[in-house]
């Protein structure tokens, strides 16, 4: 790419907010503005910093509350920005904001889309039991995720795999279609295609209370469950005699149950749990009050090594 740097007003958070800042400066972006978010003291900040990398190139960072406010577009529009990237931003972009840029807006969403459209696509994915996921690079409108699609890069989600896991998977695989995307739309060769929004749905954020175990589904929903809100996330949970079982981690094989009924229990050295369906899991991770147990920790708090939990 020859000539005057392209401008570019930079929306990112997260760990694929910094790979996508990345990729952008490798390509010789002008990044004017980078709008990102104040961490939560109340979350979990298991990520890298958008902030910091914007630091390290000496690019100004401001972290509104709303970035559609008059003031924040007043700013953002003396940048003169040709683009806007949005990588992990947490704010929907309204209609006035989405006009500026001369070029187009685009954002990289962690579904294939139009699947998984919303919140959270990763850990819905995994919870629904999906296959694969992906990274998708689409065109910004104000209704979200509806845009035309740029590229887009699949993969594979392993039946004991982590939403955390297929996260890392998802950050590579954006990454990728940055590095083939990006130089494509500087010179004006990227193909749109407009997304067919019939062919997938929308799903909202996740809270805390939603990663409650309901012994009435099967061994593979729980294990897909626990795996989607393993940690980092807040973590699967049941509670029984009276205290709250943290569950964060199971490893899924198909066996069948050993007994009937829903119970939990030890052998050889594993926890396992045998559901409705008649088939078990084993339970890699269990926590009361944020310490973790073992066999002979289960056995002190519960009296026993076996649980009836239906």
């Amino acid at each position: 790419m020859s000539g005057t740097p392209q401008r570019a007003v930079v929306f990112a958070y997260h760990d694929i907010g910094v790979r996508g800042l990345s990729v952008l400066l490798s390509c010789g972006v002008d990044i004017n503005l980078v709008v990102t978010h104040t961490d939560n003291p109340s979350e979990n900040i298991w990520f890298d910093s958008v902030a910091e990398l914007a630091a390290l190139n000496e690019i100004p960072v401001i972290t509104p509350s709303d970035p559609n406010r008059a003031e924040i577009i007043t700013q953002i529009k003396a940048c003169k920005p040709d683009w806007f990237f949005s990588f992990y931003y947490r704010h929907l972009l309204g209609a006035e904001l989405l006009g500026l840029p001369s070029k187009g807006a685009f954002n990289l969403h962690g579904s294939l889309l139009p699947k998984y459209r919303g919140r959270v696509p990763i850990n819905w994915a995994v919870m629904h039991g999906e296959s694969e996921t992906g990274a998708s690079l689409h065109g910004m409108h104000v209704k979200a995720d509806a845009g035309p699609l740029i590229d887009q890069e699949p993969v594979a989600i392993l039946p004991n795999d982590t939403a955390h896991q297929v996260f890392q998977k998802v950050a590579c695989a954006g990454e990728r279609v940055l590095l083939r995307s990006i130089p494509a739309l500087l010179d004006g060769t990227a193909v749109a295609t407009p997304l067919d929004l019939a062919a997938g749905n929308y799903f909202g954020g996740r809270r805390p209370e939603d990663g409650r175990l309901d012994w009435r589904q099967g061994a593979w929903p729980i294990h897909n469950l626990i795996r989607a809100v393993a940690p980092p996330y807040p973590g699967a949970f049941f509670e029984v005699q009276g205290k709250t079982v943290a569950v964060l981690g199971s490893y899924y094989r198909g066996e069948p149950a050993r007994g009937r009924g829903v119970r939990i229990y030890w052998k050889n050295c594993l926890c396992r749990l045998d559901c409705v369906d008649g088939r078990r899991l084993c339970l890699t991770r269990l926590a009361v009050a944020g310490k973790d147990l073992d066999e002979t920790g289960f056995r002190q708090l519960f009296g026993a090594a076996e649980l009836q939990l239906a």
